[in-house]
């Protein structure tokens, strides 16, 4: 630690608040479902995600290892210009909260780092292979699977659930739901925190704190731990409220099947080195779930400007950060100037933010209206078996008896004009 400038400590300090912001916008990911069916309520879901998140934060490295070692050319990289990067992903980050959208906060820090590094030492700084096997493709595969694999967990769910009670059956799979949603935690915390770790494992890198090809210290490990923990225990209410209800309809049943699979989806990819977006594999995930329920729908609207964000995050990122690249490049009074904007613009968002209020308290008491596409199969979705009432449609097709039609059509008595007595 003996080069461990005050550049380099700005560095760290940010790459923490990326990762709180992480922390807060992907809880959704892990404790969306859970808390919209009604398996745990709404606080204990974030407590339990945080403790679960720092677990996950020590039972892997591979994925730090890929943004640290892999992404970048390490060989030349500022500190300035890591910077440069957390300030693309964070500002992105902040927008998305805002306006309760679920885009990858993953995407947002590569696509930062990328966008810096080609403001700084440009496209030959960037291995283009990396990028494309471990970032872009996982991107566009994880979705599809995992949407595919919850859908299929759906069917089989409802499938071997169909001649049981429905209230056992529905404690049995909120039971299972906790399980499963406290397996996608700990995967967040084993794939997200680690993005941070790598990170700042490359800053140390390029202060020349630590030597080119380390593994993360184990105080970033820990440190990142707590970061991403304390930003799932705040919780991202508005985004919780677009995954849980937004997006489509879910019943424990397809909780459970959608969290599964998301859950073994992510630890796949960690255990790979993918750095996977989590929220790309829990979004395809629900809509899978929604999708493999007869009758059930998803929200095509949310769903579409969802995928807007997710193309959007990589490039829109990568611009911010290698404007700020570009400032911080002008000396010790660009980096200043960049720190400034980041805390201004980050105030700013957080007072939008306070105009409308979103919490534990009104978290799953919104629902965004259907879609076009979601009205039009709602409209061809068979009724449910069981017991119809009619007593509303005889009331109105059978005509009035003659009697109460002749008193209907009787002059009405004057009212009394209580001034005109006076």
């Amino acid at each position: 630690m003996e080069n461990f400038s005050l550049i380099l400590a700005i560095v760290v300090v940010t790459a923490l608040a990326f990762d709180f912001t992480n922390g807060f916008h992907d809880t959704a990911n892990a404790m969306a479902t859970t808390i919209s069916t009604g398996a745990l309520k709404p606080k204990i879901a974030v407590a339990m995600s945080a403790a679960l998140n720092l677990v996950g934060a020590f039972l892997s490295v591979e994925v730090a290892n890929t943004i640290s070692k892999g992404l970048v050319d390490e060989n030349g990289i500022r500190p300035e210009v890591i910077f440069a990067a957390l300030v693309g992903a964070i500002l992105w980050n902040l927008v998305t909260w805002l306006v309760g959208l679920p885009s990858s906060s993953s995407h947002a820090l590569m696509g930062g780092l990328i966008g810096a590094t080609v403001a700084s030492a440009g496209f030959g700084a960037v291995h283009g292979d990396v990028l494309v096997t471990k970032v872009l493709l996982p991107a566009v595969a994880a979705p599809v699977v995992a949407g595919l694999a919850a859908a299929l967990s759906t069917r089989l769910s409802y499938t071997l659930s169909k001649n049981a009670e429905d209230e056992a059956t529905r404690k049995g799979y909120r039971v299972g739901q906790i399980a499963s949603a406290g397996l996608v935690s700990l995967a967040h915390g084993t794939n997200d925190a680690q993005k941070t770790m790598g990170i700042i494992t490359l800053a140390l890198i390029a202060g020349g704190s630590i030597a080119p090809g380390s593994n993360p210290p184990t105080w970033v490990i820990l440190s990142a731990g707590l970061a991403i923990a304390l930003g799932t225990y705040i919780g991202g209410w508005r985004i919780i409220r677009t995954m849980g209800t937004g997006l489509t309809d879910l019943q424990p049943q397809q909780g459970f099947a959608a969290q599964t699979s998301a859950a073994t989806a992510i630890l796949a990819s960690s255990h790979l080195g993918f750095s996977l977006s989590t929220t790309h594999v829990v979004s395809g995930s629900v809509m899978g779930a929604g999708l493999g329920r007869k009758g059930g729908a998803v929200r095509w609207s949310t769903a579409t400007r969802m995928m807007i964000a997710w193309v959007l995050t990589l490039p829109a990122a990568a611009v911010v950060g290698a404007l700020a690249e570009s400032v911080t490049d002008l000396g010790d009074w660009g980096t200043a100037a960049v720190a400034v904007f980041l805390v201004a613009a980050s105030a700013a968002i957080w007072k939008l933010s306070r105009r409308e209020v979103v919490d534990s308290s009104n978290v799953v008491g919104t629902e965004e209206p259907a879609g076009v596409v979601t009205a039009a199969i709602a409209a061809v979705t068979p009724p449910p078996a069981g017991p119809v009432t009619v007593t509303d449609d005889l009331t109105a097709t059978i005509p009035a008896p003659a009697s109460a039609s002749a008193s209907a059509s009787a002059p009405a008595a004057p009212a009394t004009d209580p001034a005109a007595t006076v």
